[in-house]
């Protein structure tokens, strides 16, 4: 159960988020922690989100929740954030910003809370899969409850 508590899940739990934990054997040789978590617990990538770190013009670190399968558009994100310009963040300084290794960096919980978004797409699923803050650990629960748990901003960040 320790492997189980994580600042995500307690960050979910005191959100008052009714969620479920689903947990898959990580492989470290895999190139998209997103797509081996979909693949492992036999759900669609676009059902399965992953978590990146953004830094906007203005000099702000967000954080952006988008299917497993595609592509952040960054315009879309800058876009949403109310900046001109976003471009991904160093993943050393993403680590430090979260407290979160990359492949395990979740929306909730994070040692600095980021500002968050939440690629629209997810409205289209019953639920939505966020990682668990570790690799192998998924938040499983209803897009609507998650952006409301992590006041994110629900807006188009694909294409």
């Amino acid at each position: 159960m320790a492997g189980k508590v994580t600042p995500a899940v307690r960050a979910a739990e005191a959100a008052g988020l009714r969620f479920r934990l689903l947990e898959y054997e990580y492989d470290p040789s895999t190139e998209s922690v997103g797509l081996q978590a979909a693949s492992a617990l036999g759900l669609p990538p676009a059902q399965v989100f992953k978590t990146l770190v953004a830094v906007l013009d203005t000099g702000e670190m967000v954080c952006a929740a988008i299917p497993s399968d595609a592509r952040l558009n960054l315009k879309a994100l800058a876009t949403a954030a109310g900046a001109k310009r976003a471009e991904m963040a160093d993943p050393a300084k993403a680590e430090r910003a979260t407290g979160y290794v990359v492949g395990g960096i979740s929306p909730f919980g994070q040692r600095r809370k980021l500002r968050a978004f939440l690629d629209g797409s997810a409205t289209h699923h019953t639920e939505i899969l966020l990682n668990g803050g570790r690799r192998g650990l998924q938040i499983a629960a209803a897009p609507e409850d998650c952006a409301r748990a992590l006041g994110a901003v629900v807006a188009p960040l694909t294409g």
